[in-house]
């Protein structure tokens, strides 16, 4: 059985690095082989050229500097198509892989199909290295009209859940050929959460497999710019892919909670033109 492991990198070698190391020391069953698939996003720091020398078995292909997140793992999704492995493991490059989180992965999702005879994307839960906090994983609405959601984990059973993030991510191929690939709609985040959605549309489900398969830092920060940095730098946040995403944010709302359309459009200028509302009362990322 092959796996083929869909990374996107940019400019942080040493933690794309240890990320690939960690794949090289999964304890796997004889039957899984991994296959390597690693976008670097023209990074300065010479990750691609580090990657290639280090591991010279991983496929490492050349983005433009325009790739981000979502471009980079699609990119690296093409690629791994061609080989028609049996799973596709999106992976953050940020991650840092238990030894047996592969193994353990691709054993709960065979389970899941056993049990319900029907193909499901696992998600493998993430903690916070310091905290021990459960960091990213699968996640449940708290009303299916807004988008507001919890992290969901168990220690000893799988979890079904409505959307999940990519950071370990581990789909079928059933899915893949149905679905497709991370929709080209998104530039850097929102992509993961969109692919569970359309995989659960598609009559395909999405669990959180039990306990935790490797550390994971949250680094999404607080979600808009404070008061003291300048309007426009405030503006350009507001439309960066890597800041509100605005444009995309608003198509995802539109076609996910769009009840919540009004309120989801007015909390993006309010943290853009009143960031002090936000400084003073928000203390969690919204």
């Amino acid at each position: 059985m092959r796996i083929g492991v869909l990374i996107a990198s940019f400019n942080r070698k040493e933690k794309t690095m240890a990320c690939i190391q960690g794949l090289m020391d999964q304890k796997l069953p004889e039957d899984i082989q991994l296959e390597i698939h690693l976008t670097d996003d023209a990074s300065p720091d010479g990750t691609a050229e580090a990657v290639s020398k280090a591991f010279p078995t991983a496929n490492v292909y050349h983005g433009n500097g325009h790739y981000y997140w979502a471009g980079g793992m699609r990119n690296s999704w093409k690629n791994a198509l061609t080989s028609q492995p049996d799973y596709y493991l999106l992976l953050n490059d940020d991650v840092l892989l238990l030894d047996d989180a592969i193994a353990r992965l691709v054993a709960c999702n065979r389970q899941y199909y056993q049990e319900n005879n029907k193909y499901a994307i696992s998600v493998g839960p993430t903690k916070d290295k310091q905290t021990g906090k459960v960091s990213y994983g699968g996640r449940n609405l708290v009303s299916k009209y807004r988008p507001q959601y919890f992290l969901v984990y168990s220690d000893d059973q799988y979890i079904e859940c409505d959307l999940g993030d990519g950071n370990i991510m581990l789909v079928p191929s059933a899915v893949s050929d149905k679905v497709g690939i991370l929709s080209d709609e998104w530039t850097h985040g929102i992509a993961d959460h969109d692919y569970t959605y359309r995989a659960k549309k598609a009559g395909f489900s999405l669990i959180a497999a039990p306990g935790f398969y490797g550390y994971c830092t949250y680094d999404k920060g607080k979600g808009w710019k404070s008061g003291n940095v300048k309007l426009t730098d405030r503006i350009k946040y507001l439309y960066s892919p890597t800041g509100l995403q605005y444009k995309e944010y608003l198509t995802y709302i539109r076609r996910y909670y769009p009840y919540d359309l009004p309120l989801s459009f007015l909390k993006l200028w309010t943290k853009t033109l009143f960031p002090f509302v936000y400084d003073a009362f928000k203390k969690e990322p919204s």
